[in-house]
C-alpha cells in the first residue's frame, strides 16, 4: 500500500466514519441511481488527491461510503479509462484506498457489446473469466514479486454464486460467459469481433479487466456484471455508439440494481 492510500482513507474517515467497509462496488453506466440511495457521505473525486477525474459523460466521479440494505459500502460513481490517459493502472489507488478501509470485495459493472445471440441488448452477464486482448496490464512497473498475480479463478466462484442466487431470488436471468478488453476509444471492427468470438470471447467492453487485475492483487474477492447495450460490430445492423450505449444502459441497469440490492441483503 502506498503512504498516499493510508492519507487518503484517514481523510475519508473523517467524513465518512471509523466502521470499515465491506463491499466496493464500481458503478458503470446507468447505474448512478444506487450511489445517490446509499444512506452514507458522497466526497468528490475532486476532494481525494491522486483520484482519477473520470472524463467520460454517463458517470458521476463521486466515491459514496455509507449503509446499503445492511452492508457497509464503498460505491465509485465512475472510473478511469486505459483511453482517457494511455494508463492501464488508472484505478489503482482508489482500489488501494478501498483496501485501507477494510473492504474484503469488489463487484464491478460495465457496459459491453454481445457476441451472443442469446444475450441481447437490455440483458445482463456474470463474467466467469476474461481475455486481455488489449495486452495491457496495470502492474507492469511494480517492483515486487506481487505482480506475479496467479488469475485462475479471477472472478471469485464464492461472490459469483452469491449473485447468481440474488438474481434467481429476483427472477432475474443471469447468464454466465467470457469478457473480452479492448483498450478502445474506437470501437471495434466486425474482423477483431469474429477474431475474438473464435478465442471464446461472449461479450466486449473497454474496462474492467484491469480494475479485476489490480483488485486480485491486492488480496480482493472480486466478481463483474456487464450491462448489454448492443450487439457486437456485425453481429446485427444497429448504429454503435456511446450515446446509444448510454441511451441503453438504463434497461440493464435497473435489472442490475435489483440483483446488487438482493446480494447485499443476503451479505
Amino acid at each position: 500500500m502506498s503512504k498516499n492510500s493510508n492519507n487518503l482513507a484517514a481523510l475519508i474517515r473523517t467524513r465518512a466514519g471509523d466502521a470499515p467497509v465491506k463491499v466496493g462496488l464500481i458503478l458503470g453506466s446507468g447505474l448512478g441511481h444506487l450511489a445517490e440511495t446509499v444512506d452514507g457521505v458522497a466526497i468528490d473525486y475532486a476532494d481525494l488527491p491522486g483520484f482519477p477525474h473520470a472524463s467520460v459523460s454517463g458517470h458521476n466521479p463521486k466515491l459514496v461510503i455509507g449503509d446499503l440494505h445492511g452492508t457497509r459500502v464503498a460505491v465509485f460513481g465512475g472510473r478511469a479509462h486505459y483511453y482517457e490517459n494511455g494508463r492501464a493502472d488508472a484505478m489503482r489507488l482508489p482500489l488501494e484506498v478501498l483496501k485501507e478501509l477494510g473492504a474484503d470485495s469488489l463487484i464491478v459493472t460495465n457496459a459491453a457489446g454481445s457476441m451472443r445471440p442469446d444475450i441481447p441488448p437490455g440483458d445482463l452477464m456474470l463474467l466467469n473469466d476474461h481475455i486481455n486482448f488489449s495486452g495491457l496490464n496495470p502492474l507492469i512497473g511494480e517492483p515486487t514479486d506481487a505482480r506475479f498475480v496467479p488469475m485462475t479463478d479471477a472472478h471469485d466462484p464464492t461472490l459469483r454464486a452469491a449473485l447468481s442466487a440474488a438474481a434467481a431470488k429476483v427472477n432475474i436471468p443471469l447468464p454466465e460467459g467470457v469478457y473480452a478488453w479492448y483498450s478502445g476509444p474506437s470501437f471495434e471492427t466486425p474482423a477483431e469481433i469474429r477474431a475474438i468470438r473464435t478465442l471464446g470471447a461472449d461479450a466486449v467492453g473497454m474496462s474492467t479487466v484491469p480494475e479485476v487485475i489490480l483488485a486480485r492483487f491486492l488480496g480482493l474477492k472480486t466478481a463483474a456484471i456487464s450491462i448489454i447495450t448492443n450487439m457486437a460490430a456485425g453481429m446485427s445492423d444497429e448504429n454503435i455508439s456511446h450515446e446509444h450505449t448510454k441511451a441503453m444502459a438504463p434497461t440493464g441497469a435497473a435489472k442490475l440494481e435489483k440483483i446488487l440490492r438482493q446480494f447485499l441483503v443476503a451479505h
